[in-house]
């Protein structure tokens, strides 16, 4: 145990005997304010590609190559964030999580409110363009070394009949994450004036990012620096082991583990992300109201997350995810047979939202808990932490740069048709993952 880890415990709860207590509830509260600080500063940036550096950063290329341009560098964190996950294990190794965390959600937060001071093109030239992917390639790195293993912790000790509600808990950072990041920009969006936006208004949710990292970082230390929880941690195993240990023992559960959420994280971006720029690019509806039916979607989204956890516990975290897949692929169908529901019709955009909303959360609610489930329980804290590195890799990274590529070169069935692939890799690998499931589950 590090020293930092079971410091100060008398300024954490304690039980009846005077102990230091976690309970599930806390890491619970934890784990959603940490990851809803991620997100946030991920949807900030995913936005920002779309309204604001293609004319800040790119000015000399038309609209839609200056947004390509931006979701190449949005991809660029996807990148370096299984780097991150490396770097951060030795940090946690040698000094402790709780140094760990302090690193790594100031280098996130520091590196999304520096991206508030940038210069556009017109000042620094193709240096703007260098500080904003440094920017990113920064945050890549940073969250990988967030993982603090209070989702692990927090599945291995729910009960046997609960483990879906509990594997879904963490997931509802992301659709808060979202509804804050896209509200900041549908204020700003909307109430200034284009000029104004593009000249400071935008900087404002860069700003936020620090702010809320300071209170993610406080929640969570709340339980890592406490003693029990460096207990828990060491009982459950929940410990750094080497990334070639961990390839050795269980390559092919990592493989694939990051082809199993590949429906949801094709979908996450695809009902995010690409939309606003779709909106932004070759329609005449506002992008500030457009922004904030997607708010409404995230709250849709949330309350199917936590459908997903009911679900579960009644026929599985597994069954679940195979559910989601299939309506997953139906919906990419749909989209390939209608294309223009989303195109030009204002009540298509809000449906293809509202119902892409509802099935990410279905899926994405039980993406984390059943991978998982599959490694020993020593491989759990890295092998899930790299597996949700590769998967975000594989199936979102690039999904606003794919997709926008190929809607403005083919038309929009083609995104229908990406998005079918991603659901039946989702398909395919939770059949093959099955039998590692029984062996280790």
């Amino acid at each position: 145990m590090s020293a930092d880890a079971a410091s100060h415990p008398s300024r954490h709860p304690t039980d009846a005997h005077g102990r230091d207590h976690v309970s599930p509830a806390d890491i619970a509260l934890g784990v959603i304010i940490g990851r809803t600080s991620e997100y946030f500063d991920f949807f900030v940036f995913g936005l920002g590609c779309v309204l604001v550096f293609p004319e800040l950063v790119f000015p000399f290329a038309d609209r839609v190559t200056g947004t390509l341009y931006s979701f190449g560098i949005f991809a660029l964190a996807f990148v370096t964030r299984p780097i991150g996950s490396m770097l951060f294990f030795a940090i946690d190794r040698h000094y402790g999580r709780a140094t760990k965390l302090t690193a790594a959600l100031f280098l996130l937060g520091g590196s999304t409110a520096g991206v508030a001071f940038l210069p556009g093109y017109a000042t620094l030239g193709v240096w703007s363009i260098v500080i904003l992917a440094g920017f990113r390639l920064l945050q890549g790195i940073a969250l990988g070394g967030a993982w603090d293993g209070l989702s692990s912790l927090l599945a291995l000790n729910a009960p046997a009949n609960r483990r879906g509600w509990y594997a879904m808990l963490p997931q509802l950072g992301a659709p808060f994450g979202f509804i804050l990041a896209a509200g900041l920009f549908a204020y700003f969006e909307g109430a200034l004036s284009r000029e104004d936006f593009l000249g400071w208004g935008w900087r404002y949710p860069f700003f936020v990012a620090l702010t809320i990292n300071v209170v993610a970082l406080f929640a969570r230390l709340r339980m890592v620096a406490t003693q029990e929880f460096a207990q828990l941690m060491q009982t459950r195993e929940l410990v750094p082991v080497s990334v070639f240990e961990l390839i050795r023992v269980h390559g092919l559960t990592l493989i694939l583990g990051a082809f199993v959420p590949l429906a949801s994280f094709a979908l996450f971006h695809l009902v995010t992300i690409f939309p606003v720029s779709w909106i932004n690019l070759f329609t005449d509806r506002s992008v500030s109201e457009f922004l904030l039916v997607q708010a409404a979607g995230g709250v849709v989204g949330a309350g199917a997350i936590v459908t997903s956890g009911l679900i579960a516990d009644q026929i599985g975290r597994r069954n679940t995810l195979l559910l989601s897949g299939g309506m997953i692929a139906l919906f990419s169908l749909s989209s390939i047979v209608a294309p223009l529901l989303f195109g030009d019709s204002l009540a298509g955009q809000t449906i293809y939202v509202i119902i892409g909303f509802g099935l990410l959360g279905l899926a994405y609610g039980q993406a984390a808990g059943a991978v998982a489930s599959s490694f020993k329980p020593q491989y759990r804290y890295t092998g899930a932490a790299l597996t949700s590195d590769f998967a975000w890799l594989i199936g979102a990274g690039f999904a606003p740069l794919v997709a926008l590529t190929l809607s403005s070169s083919f038309g929009l069935a083609w995104v229908g048709l990406y998005l079918l692939s991603g659901a039946l890799c989702t398909l395919v690998a939770l059949w093959l993952d099955r039998r590692l499931e029984a062996r280790y589950g």
